[in-house]
């Protein structure tokens, strides 16, 4: 069985805890154990939380989930685009996936609240898929 990490955002929570209860169904359903859940505060904030949990035994591959909105400024750019750099940088460090499950940038807040279920999803698939071929 893989057992995978969540880290979600508390930024946005009515979206990402939203997130989170699709993720564990969908964990659950592709026969995949969630043996920690994390908050951060967002998803600037993921980084150290994921690797955290990467350094565990018990931890097969992390997901992250969270959704970043845009505002007046490119605010969300950059915190995306770091976001996504580093947990590269952590999945190839330590050797076990890493999924991002974060919505944005450039996303109004009715269309993070569409993309609840698809981003949730996804990401567990792909840190179950890729941790099982590992």
């Amino acid at each position: 069985m893989t057992n995978i990490g969540i880290v979600v955002s508390e930024f946005n929570y009515d979206i990402t805890s939203k997130m989170l209860e699709r993720a564990k169904e969908h964990a659950e359903f592709l026969g995949a154990r969630v043996v920690e859940v994390v908050n951060a505060p967002g998803a600037f904030d993921m980084p150290l939380v994921v690797e955290k949990l990467l350094k565990k035994k018990s931890v097969d591959a992390v997901v992250t989930l969270g959704a970043v909105v845009e505002g007046e400024t490119k605010h969300d750019e950059v915190v995306m685009g770091q976001l996504a750099r580093k947990l590269v940088d952590l999945s190839l460090e330590y050797g076990k996936p890493v999924a991002l499950g974060v919505s944005g940038p450039g996303q109004t807040r009715a269309q993070a609240m569409a993309r609840i279920d698809s981003y949730a999803k996804r990401a567990v698939e792909s840190a179950v898929k890729l941790a099982r071929k590992l």
